[in-house]
């Protein structure tokens, strides 16, 4: 048996060199999926099961969007645990563990008849899925690329996209066809179907763990791969005590949550504000239909240049894309503008996902990666809860969605501003090139 880190002699061990195709691969092609199956905790599916319930239960709307907000204010304080799980135990059983338990809270849904069995279901969906599958898969694909992470994060956000596209219009047959507790049911065993036989068979912890290098590179280099690299590209690895104590990790928190807030904010407030432009539903349906092709876009765009720029540069320029997005809106009143309108939020939306997912391993390497991307993630699920809230009362107090957005555009400039200030911090030498 080889030793870790050297080569194998054996064709079929996947730590051999050069004889099969770099095993990253399979690892992104398992994070697309996992990603693709954090769906019933995303807030386009449980938007579904919305109405159903109110009509079921009778309780209203805003005391339903209540528990909601309070699951998912919870769910981004449990997102410290789920990054320090990974950190000790990795990708593997941290993956089969977060699948295991996200059935569990699907089937807990199908059973709920309490406010607070409600709020409990919701805290778990949202850590679950909108929380540990996002962190967990991207973390992942950080590991085992570094080279060539941009395109391999933007090739991961396809996951959301395709599952965007497709759990909404499942999940509503389901109702209609049945009922929507059964409708919880079927995904509780589509979660387990589809992410418990890959992360056991086929996640590893490491590219090393199994004698391999990122982005496939030759291990039986004896150098470092990072020695190789140019100054502005090598990674140092810090822990999360450490990466707290640098400016820049606070300036990238104030620069990636802002995002969050108005994208949610306008998503969950959408019919509302294209008829208050006087959009009708039907042309408001069309411009949420062109959010998911745009935002592969986004993605795809994102993932090139962030192999190529800088990461700040590109937060920053997103950040001008989002208040342009805000901006435009001014001029709705026709299906054209309204179509461009969810062109550019879906297109900015994907460039956020890509950098947001590339940015962390870029200044703080590796090693303590998924411990680091929770405490980011926390601010991003907390983000995404409020914001719906002052979008609406501000509506409420003035009757026009015109206000919040003024006041929200603020937001975007400050942003932009921590982005540019946002420097690498280098170890011994806070404060760098990137």
């Amino acid at each position: 048996m080889s030793s870790p880190g050297s080569p194998s002699d054996d064709p079929h061990d996947i730590g051999a060199p050069r004889r099969r195709p770099y095993y990253g691969w399979t690892i992104l092609g398992v994070a697309i999926l996992a990603i693709f199956v954090s769906s019933p905790g995303q807030t386009y599916v449980i938007a579904v099961f919305v109405n159903p319930i109110e009509a079921e239960t009778g309780w209203t709307r805003t005391f339903i969007s209540g528990l909601y907000t309070m699951g998912s204010l919870t769910a981004a304080a449990g997102m410290l645990l789920i990054g320090r799980l990974m950190d000790r135990f990795g990708a593997r059983v941290t993956l089969t563990a977060v699948g295991l338990v996200f059935g569990l809270a699907a089937l807990w849904m199908s059973r709920v008849t309490q406010p607070i069995e409600m709020y409990v279901g919701f805290a778990l969906l949202r850590l679950l899925g909108q929380g540990a599958l996002t962190v967990v898969p991207t973390t992942m694909v950080a590991l085992w690329f570094v080279r060539l992470r941009g395109r391999a994060m933007a090739l991961t956000s396809l996951g959301a996209v395709a599952g965007q596209a497709s759990f909404p219009p499942l999940v509503h047959l389901l109702i209609v066809r049945s009922d929507w507790r059964t409708a919880w049911v079927v995904l509780a065993v589509v979660i387990w179907a589809l992410l418990l036989p890959a992360a056991l068979l086929l996640v590893r912890r490491s590219p090393e763990s199994v004698g391999l290098l990122p982005d496939g590179d030759d291990p039986r280099r004896t150098s470092p791969p990072d020695q190789h690299a140019p100054p502005s590209r090598r990674e140092d690895d810090w822990t999360l005590a450490e990466a707290l104590r640098t400016r820049s990790f606070w300036l990238l928190l104030v620069a990636t949550s802002p995002h969050s807030l108005i994208s949610t904010a306008l998503t969950f407030h959408h019919v509302a504000f294209m008829a208050s432009l006087g959009v009708d539903s039907s042309i408001a349906a069309a411009v949420l239909a062109v959010l998911a092709p745009f935002a592969i876009a986004g993605t795809l765009l994102a993932g090139v240049l962030a192999d190529r720029l800088p990461a700040r540069y590109l937060l920053a320029a997103n950040q001008g894309g989002l208040a342009a997005t805000m901006i435009w809106s001014f001029f709705i009143g026709t299906a054209g503008p309204a179509l461009v309108y969810g062109a550019l939020l879906g297109a900015t939306s994907g460039f956020s996902f890509t950098l947001q997912s590339t940015i962390w391993p870029t200044y703080y390497g590796r090693h303590h990666l998924a411990s680091i991307r929770s405490v980011a993630a926390t601010t991003t699920i907390a983000a995404a809860a409020i914001g719906p809230l002052p979008f609406g009362w501000l509506f409420d107090l003035t009757g026009s969605f015109r206000v919040p957005l003024l006041v929200f555009l603020i937001l975007p400039a400050i942003s932009g501003l921590a982005a540019m200030l946002a420097t690498r911090p280098r170890k011994g030498n806070e404060g760098s090139s990137a």
